[in-house]
């Protein structure tokens, strides 16, 4: 950020936003609808997020710099520990939360746990994953959830956008006078590096099995374009096999996925090694930017 953008503008708003909310409920599918593009990886397993991934939407009168939070559960790990404080820190330093429940299993314990930690009158309560539910059932969910006392509510479904730009509108409409955090062209304060090694921890968790999606951490090790490596890292030399694949099958197909999301030419490397009882270890979580 430079002198100038960090400047005011008589009229220009911005404000940070948390995306909050327990494992699961669509706050990465979020991010990427309202940015328009993917800047956080997405899967159907826990603890995919695991660090704070900040995407910047920006217009000619406003900058929302999102934060998408690790999803809060009960902690299993130290991981498990780090990332639920990642999250409490980042809902108590922003100018807005919001608050992310999934609208097909509906508002429960897990989530009653991360409410009850939310400031009332910053907290927008978001119900997502509309499609697909009834009207009915969509405004039963709602007026349950207006019994917590939030300052808005809103419907939404991050997969097809439905409610989404209304969303947006709401935030702005609440956002103070501030500088512009980002130039106009940013979507993300990631670099490409960090959003390969994801694009290949989130690939092999399409693939992973049971307990496997806590035990795989990815890194970068080097670029020196074409060539990219990336380390991914298991706990055990069985599960480094399940990563490996039968004659390096699975290695294959996730870095097939991966180069198609990558710019022709590039060349991806990956290697597995095992650091036993990484998840419990908070050197290695720090490490791995995890804390």
């Amino acid at each position: 950020m430079t002198d100038e953008q960090s400047k005011k503008t008589p009229g220009f708003k911005s404000g940070f936003v948390s995306l909050t909310g327990r494992p699961n409920v669509g706050k990465s599918t979020l991010l990427n609808q309202i940015l328009g593009e993917k800047v956080s990886i997405v899967s159907n397993k826990s603890q995919t997020t695991r660090s704070d991934i900040r995407g910047v939407h920006t217009d000619e009168l406003h900058q929302i710099v999102f934060v998408d939070t690790p999803g809060i559960s009960k902690p299993r790990s130290e991981l498990g520990k780090s990332l639920n404080k990642n999250a409490y820190d980042t809902s108590d330093d922003v100018d807005l939360v919001c608050f992310v429940v999934d609208a097909n299993s509906g508002y429960g314990r897990g989530d009653q746990f991360v409410a009850e930690k939310l400031n009332k009158e910053s907290t927008i309560c978001v119900l997502n994953k509309i499609d697909g539910l009834k009207p009915d059932k969509v405004l039963k969910q709602l007026t349950e959830l207006a019994e917590l006392d939030f300052s808005a509510y809103f419907a939404v479904s991050a997969w097809d956008g439905r409610g989404v730009q209304d969303l947006v509108d709401h935030i702005k409409s609440r956002l103070p006078e501030g500088p512009m955090w980002f130039d106009e062209e940013t979507t993300t304060d990631r670099d490409l590096g960090f959003r390969v090694a994801e694009l290949v921890r989130e690939q092999l968790l399409h693939v992973a099995q049971a307990e496997l999606p806590h035990s795989i951490a990815t890194r970068l090790v080097s670029w020196e374009w074409p060539h990219i490596k990336v380390e991914i890292l298991v706990e055990r030399e069985s599960q480094k096999a399940i990563v490996i694949g039968k004659n390096g099958s699975v290695l294959k197909k996730v870095g097939t996925s991966v180069r198609k999301q990558l710019k022709p030419g590039a060349f991806l490397e990956l290697v597995v090694k095992v650091k036993k009882n990484w998840q419990s270890d908070s050197e290695a979580i720090s490490d791995l930017g995890y804390s």
